[in-house]
């Protein structure tokens, strides 16, 4: 496929998800890594990383209010060994088996934030999201529904500005240790920094409607989307 086509839906599919992240909380990775993993696997996951750090910014700064602290704390201890065993994941699958993890991290997460029990955001339960999101996000950029799932029962600004805080720090860490383990390329930068445009509009555009948005539905179809691009991105081609 020509690079620009390729471009062109890689951006038109991160000023989208930037715009539903910033209204609903999740949905960023959902939708752009299995993209990602159909065009440019090679840009997994560095690149999507970095383009949830100004997002996830913006986000948490926007209602920084209501973020939940104690719970942001919790989750970031669990972090910290789940973001080893996803660079462990990383380093001893080969592309194409990486794209099947992705798929399938993709679909567990959808049917884990469709069908899992409600659980509140106590101290033990912040703890073990915090080490599976460290290892799915640090393996496959994925990590935002076990989060959504601990605070789906909480106010919409404090579900979103404590998801997009405990995103920072992890995407900090999850860097930093893929950095040092030789999985960061300048190739990944660059295509980031190509991708911030569309980052940006779909983050300035959530502002103007979060507030009226239709959560509920919008949250469905983002599930639904993720669930048919994990499933394709598994089958073999």
């Amino acid at each position: 496929m020509n690079e620009i086509v390729v471009f062109a839906v890689i951006a038109t599919a991160t000023g989208i998800a930037a715009f539903v992240q910033g209204a609903i909380g999740i949905g960023f990775a959902l939708i752009v890594a299995p993209v990602l993993g159909f065009l440019r696997p090679d840009l997994l996951p560095v690149a999507l990383l970095i383009l949830m750090l100004p997002l996830n910014l913006y986000v948490g700064l926007r209602e920084r209010e209501a973020i939940d602290w104690k719970g942001v704390g919790w989750i970031g201890l669990g972090r910290l060994p789940g973001t080893f065993l996803g660079l462990w994941i990383l380093v001893v699958l080969s592309a194409d088996s990486l794209n099947q993890v992705v798929g399938a991290s993709t679909v567990i997460a959808v049917l884990a934030a469709l069908f899992a029990p409600v659980f509140r955001p106590k101290a033990g339960a912040c703890a073990s999201v915090g080490v599976i999101t460290g290892i799915t996000e640090t393996a496959t950029g994925v990590g935002g529904p076990p989060l959504a799932l601990l605070y789906q029962h909480r106010p919409g600004p404090e579900l979103r500005s404590t998801i997009a805080c405990c995103f920072l720090i992890g995407e900090i860490v999850s860097l930093v240790i893929l950095a040092v383990a030789g999985k960061f390329h300048l190739d990944q930068l660059r295509w980031a920094l190509y991708l911030l445009p569309p980052l940006l509009i779909g983050s300035v555009a959530s502002r103007v409607t979060h507030h009226r948005i239709d959560a509920r539905r919008l949250r469905q179809g983002v599930l639904l989307f993720a669930l048919v691009s994990g499933v394709v991105l598994m089958v073999p081609y």
